[in-house]
């Protein structure tokens, strides 16, 4: 016997209506569940991510501002065998150690650096070259590999004239950077940009970058000190006390960035900030040029001085490697033909170079920028010309260098050493004796070189490489590293 009950009609639609009711209820309530559980999902996956990204760096770079409204600056083994970058594969992550900068961790491609300089340096034919491109001048990338190969070096060396041992020396001066180093990346005590900007000329002379294992970081600092003073200052490098005399160290600290970036694209290391430190840097320097071609002090652009060579030469080195960058700057061309029809009109009929007109700076025996002039024309693609062969002559008559005597100006001898180094044969052969006895003779047991000139005042204008002060130390020991990587630094204009 079953029992079956009747629903009222009235009652049995109230009860669908309920029915109706919950289950859009439940519907909803379902919904607002899974909504729920995806923003707590996403709360938790978000936290993740920010707990995982690297702190950011301290420097934010300033917005871009037109040229005209900038403010006017006043300014992986041991070093002894570096590793090849063809030695193994680049690591993928390099940090910045001990550093009171705030840096995100270097992000390096997984390479083999062998893809990096494929073929030979004939392959790369002029590109890059400044002026008419007619010379042999054969810069980064290219001669990369000549400075980032202890086997290549020492043929470089060899076919030189140098010896093996300068290898040692060259690494004692660069262990002597790296235990002198300011724990913010920087040297010296004043005219810490220019002597940073050497500093890092030196590292990568010997192709030592943010790869190496020894100097590394050390390297990376020194970029980072760079980049870092530029974001606070608008774009200039100098200590607002270096006054008037500015345009020196914005053209070394850019003139060591460039190359730096040139370096580290190659090796596709990426160092957050550098790419547009070196366009707005560079950018400045074309912009300040003076009317004469050349530049001046406190890069005025109209003054009756009409600026000096010795200001003019490091402007011009700074955008030869600007130009190696890869980086685009405006009427960069036309800025270097004119700056180097300015170094021609500074020679005097003896084929010596002067200083802001044809005759030297100060009362010296010796004109001091001969070597200045050659080289600002050899790495203009004028090394041909007539120019830099009266200069040739002229400076193997009337340059003398011995470190105990008053005939050491380095300053001088460090563009010598390069100019006469492009010259190759008879030239580089008569020279080259000069330097690279004295050099290694007189290298201190640390790394550094000790006071020059035997106790005689040295022959030279402003010679701040004579001081015992800690920067006047780091300054002659980094010209002098600069002078004896000259082998392999880059390849010679002929030979």
């Amino acid at each position: 016997m079953s029992l079956h009950a009747f629903i009222d009609p009235a009652a049995q639609r109230a009860l669908d209506s309920q029915r109706r009711r919950s289950t859009a209820a439940s519907i909803v309530i379902a919904f607002l569940g899974i909504t729920l559980i995806a923003l707590v999902l996403g709360f938790i996956a978000l936290k993740s991510m920010m707990v995982q990204s690297p702190s950011g760096i301290i420097y934010s770079y300033p917005p871009e501002i037109p040229p005209d409204d900038l403010p006017t600056p006043r300014s992986l083994t041991s070093s002894r065998n570096p590793s090849p970058p063809n030695a193994r594969a680049v690591p993928h992550i390099l940090g910045l150690a001990q550093s009171p900068l705030s840096l995100p961790p270097v992000e390096v491609s997984s390479i083999d650096a062998t893809d990096l300089f494929p073929g030979t340096d004939d392959d790369i034919g002029d590109s890059g070259m400044l002026g008419d491109g007619s010379g042999q001048w054969t810069p980064i990338p290219a001669s990369l590999r000549k400075r980032c190969s202890q086997q290549d070096r020492l043929a470089q060396l060899e076919a030189g004239g140098g010896t093996p041992e300068i290898e040692e020396h060259v690494t004692r001066a660069l262990r002597f950077l790296k235990q002198t180093q300011a724990p913010d990346g920087g040297w010296g005590n004043d005219h810490r940009a220019a002597m940073t900007g050497l500093s890092l000329l030196a590292y990568l002379g010997r192709c030592e970058t943010p790869l190496s294992e020894e100097f590394g970081d050390s390297c990376l600092k020194a970029m980072v000190f760079l980049i870092d003073r530029a974001a606070k200052q608008d774009g200039r490098f100098p200590d607002p006390a270096a006054g008037r005399h500015g345009p020196y160290e914005q053209a070394i600290a850019t003139y060591a960035l460039a190359e730096a970036h040139t370096m580290c694209r190659a090796l596709a290391i990426n160092i957050p900030n550098l790419a547009e430190t070196v366009q707005r840097s560079g950018q400045m320097l074309i912009d300040r040029q003076h009317e004469s071609g050349g530049w001046d002090y406190d890069y005025e652009e109209d003054s009756s001085r009409g600026g000096d060579l010795s200001i003019t030469a490091w402007h011009i080195q700074a955008l030869k490697a600007c130009k190696l960058s890869g980086i685009d700057f405006r009427n960069l061309t036309r800025c270097l033909k004119s700056s180097l029809d300015y170094v021609e009109a500074r020679q005097a009929a003896d084929g010596s170079f002067g200083y802001t007109g044809t005759t030297p700076a100060g009362e010296l025996p010796h004109p001091s920028l001969t070597g200045a002039g050659m080289l600002c024309l050899q790495m203009g693609g004028r090394e041909s010309s007539p120019a830099v062969r009266r200069g040739a002559r002229h400076a193997l008559e009337n340059s003398p260098f011995t470190w105990d005597g008053p005939d050491c100006d380095l300053y001088a001898h460090y563009y010598l050493a390069q100019a006469m180094f492009q010259r190759g044969g008879k030239d580089w052969a008569t020279y080259q004796p000069r330097i690279r006895d004295s050099l290694t003779a007189r290298q201190s047991p640390d790394g550094s070189w000790p006071k020059p000139g035997g106790g005689a005042k040295v022959h030279a204008v402003g010679a701040l490489f004579t001081n015992d002060s800690s920067t006047g130390i780091h300054y002659r020991t980094t010209l002098a590293t600069l002078m004896l990587e000259v082998y392999y630094r880059y390849l010679p204009t002929t030979r």
